[in-house]
């Protein structure tokens, strides 16, 4: 498992130093990511004041992705690029099923996140059948996730993060 920050830190040595908390998102497109990325900036200075350390995982090429996150006001965030999705795999994150994806829980969820809230939708940047989670990592062990059981489920950041 030697992946690598967009600043080129290997993932188990910064997660030796720091605690973690490994964000993974499903597609750029992604009305529910894009709302991800909003909270998680809104939290962002409260869960590394806990002293840890925010690492998104994505499936574009860096660059791609440092434009969308600076979209966020995650520009400082670091991120992992994940083609393959193998650290996705790693953690236990799946593809998604048909109800994850169409039930009616997420389409009520998509009219919030995309239309009222202003999140819309965008065009794939990524796998769009990949679960999304949240895992807070240090010395190579998980303490704590958030396991989603639909794509619009929301993670309490603070909440995960702070749970060691």
């Amino acid at each position: 498992m030697n992946y690598r920050t967009n600043r080129g830190e290997s993932l188990v040595n910064l997660a030796e130093e720091h605690k973690i908390l490994l964000v993974f998102l499903r597609h750029f497109g992604c009305t529910f990511c894009r709302e991800t990325m909003a909270n998680l900036a809104e939290k962002k200075d409260e869960i590394e004041s806990a002293g840890v350390k925010i690492v998104v995982v994505h499936m574009v090429n860096s660059e791609t992705a440092a434009d969308m996150l600076n979209l966020y006001n995650l520009e400082n965030v670091r991120h992992i690029s994940d083609p393959e999705q193998k650290l996705y795999n790693r953690f236990g994150f799946y593809k998604v099923s048909f109800r994850s994806l169409f039930g009616v829980k997420n389409w009520w969820r998509a009219f919030v996140a995309g239309i009222v809230k202003g999140h819309l939708i965008g065009k794939p940047a990524g796998d769009p059948f990949q679960m999304p989670g949240v895992i807070l990592f240090h010395k190579n062990k998980v303490i704590n996730n958030f396991a989603y059981k639909y794509v619009s489920d929301r993670p309490d950041f603070t909440r995960v993060a702070k749970s060691a």
